[in-house]
């Protein structure tokens, strides 16, 4: 896959982090009701905070249609991911949110190719023994660092799709990882432009052999012009249990918050492949 030159802090706090961060509080929240330890792996960790009032964030705006329409009044669903992302102008990467859930028996590797940014999260997360921070790529990490000793973990995947092949490669990681750690929860992120690149990933996953397969959809307008972020995803492996009946509730709160009412919009949790 061609490098490319990307940077989280023009889209931070947007609409994929709400979907992200909202799903990713659930699980962690989900996985910890076991007494066991936990690793949450993180592929593509990013800078871990980032200033929405000033720099790349400011400049493009998009949080203000994203982490802006929740900070007052969140919907309970909400409020946990929404007192997380507060602060004075900083926004709260993966990373650090998952970080603030941690109990003191878990365990988390953070991964990030860009030297500066995984400067930044080595910063962030310095003398921190629970934290791991691997200047690395996410892709190779996945084969490099799975299975976890802990034997319960969950792997979050979140890359930049600036490659036109970062659906193939998605469907890829997903097979490597689950063949390394195959009851392991693997929660993927992915944008929804146009229709097509989610069907053939979908139908990748599927034809990779993977079992137990749920996705959960936010779309705020029809999925046609490839320029727009139009709504994003998140693919899960192994979802724990009641995700299918608890998600749907989030994804409808997003959409009351986020949505403006265009043609097209949709919050939907739809089974990809059964157990």
């Amino acid at each position: 896959m061609a490098a490319v030159n990307y940077r989280h802090a023009y889209h931070a706090g947007n609409v994929g982090d709400c979907l992200k961060h909202a799903v990713l509080v659930w699980l962690i929240r989900a996985m910890q009701r076991k007494p066991a330890p936990l690793f949450v792996l993180d592929t593509h960790a990013g800078a871990g905070r980032y200033r929405l009032d000033e720099g790349p964030a400011a400049r493009t705006g998009e949080w203000r249609h994203g982490i802006g329409r929740l900070l007052d009044d969140p919907p309970p669903v909400l409020a946990e991911y929404v007192g997380l992302a507060r602060g004075p102008g900083l926004y709260p990467g993966s990373p650090v949110i998952a970080r603030a859930l941690m109990r003191t028996e878990d365990r988390m590797a953070c991964c990030e190719r860009h030297p500066e940014e995984a400067s930044a999260l080595r910063h962030v997360f310095q003398r921190d023994r629970q934290v791991g921070v691997h200047q690395r790529d996410g892709w190779e990490a996945l084969g490099a660092l799975l299975p976890p000793r802990e034997k319960r973990g969950l792997v979050l995947i979140d890359p930049p799709f600036e490659d036109p092949q970062e659906f193939a490669v998605l469907a890829r990681g997903l097979v490597t990882g689950w063949g390394r750690f195959r009851t392991g929860v693997f929660a993927a992120w992915y944008p929804v432009k146009q229709r097509a690149p989610v069907r053939q990933l979908m139908t990748d996953v599927r034809d990779g052999g993977i079992r137990d397969v749920v996705t959960a959809e936010l779309v705020l307008r029809e999925p046609v012009d490839p320029s727009r972020l139009n709504g994003c995803g998140m693919l899960l492996i192994n979802p724990p249990y009641r995700f299918e009946a608890e998600l749907p509730l989030i994804l409808a709160a997003l959409l009351d918050r986020l949505g403006k009412g265009e043609r097209g919009e949709s919050a939907e949790v739809r089974r990809i492949a059964d157990e």
